[in-house]
């Protein structure tokens, strides 16, 4: 291979990366906008090559609403969830359709092995990387029956082999993708600022101790 072609190579990888964050960050619920990047939130391309942790400002995502940012060069969701989607997610009947409902598998830092698989139970951070193959499942946070799945109480659906996951990325059972999608490490730096990245004070949670990503 010739050092031309090598050195363009990462680039390639990156731009492939840009486009399939963008395409996922367009699919959305009815009353849902998502904003694949926001010119406060986009860290140079230096900062995310050098997988620096990266701060993004809550303030400017209404409840309903998700975003997607670029960490060390995946895809991380950003959702505001409502009360009722919160409700939703504690709902039995719910629970019992889950693979993995309580966390069992290390796919999530220890101060996110909750029901609502984060810090605080409105804000969810998740890697949006489907753990069957490595897709970009669509947010899809509002119940409807015009969605590609039934009874969709509303959540992530994976549309390259039907995987589901919901809201808190916890995916059920009977579908290809085998595990919870991933929590990055990450921490709340005042009440409107999260920082994905770093931890909280006294853990030392990576990504590379997940299951799979």
């Amino acid at each position: 291979m010739s050092s031309n072609a090598a050195s363009s190579a990462p680039e390639v990888k990156r731009r492939d990366m840009l486009s399939l964050v963008t395409t996922a960050a367009t699919v959305i619920g009815v009353g849902a906008v998502a904003w694949p990047f926001i010119d406060s939130m986009d860290p140079s391309a230096d900062v995310i090559a050098a997988g620096a942790p990266i701060d993004i400002d809550l303030s400017k995502i209404a409840a309903g609403q998700q975003i997607v940012v670029l960490w060390r060069g995946a895809p991380m969701l950003v959702v505001n969830r409502t009360p009722e989607a919160l409700k939703t997610l504690q709902d039995p009947g719910l629970v019992a359709r889950l693979s993995d409902p309580n966390s069992g598998v290390r796919q999530q830092p220890p101060y996110a092995e909750n029901w609502h698989r984060s810090v605080k139970p409105e804000y969810a951070v998740l890697v949006g990387i489907c753990t069957h193959l490595g897709c970009l499942p669509n947010y899809l946070p509002s119940p409807d029956p015009a969605t590609p799945a039934p009874n969709w109480p509303g959540g992530y659906f994976c549309p390259c082999h039907g995987s589901k996951y919901d809201l808190a990325g916890r995916v059920y059972a009977g579908v290809p993708a085998p595990y919870n999608l991933p929590v990055p490490p990450y921490r709340f730096v005042n009440d409107t600022t999260v920082r994905i990245g770093d931890n909280p004070p006294g853990e030392t949670f990576t990504l590379t101790s997940v299951v799979q990503m």
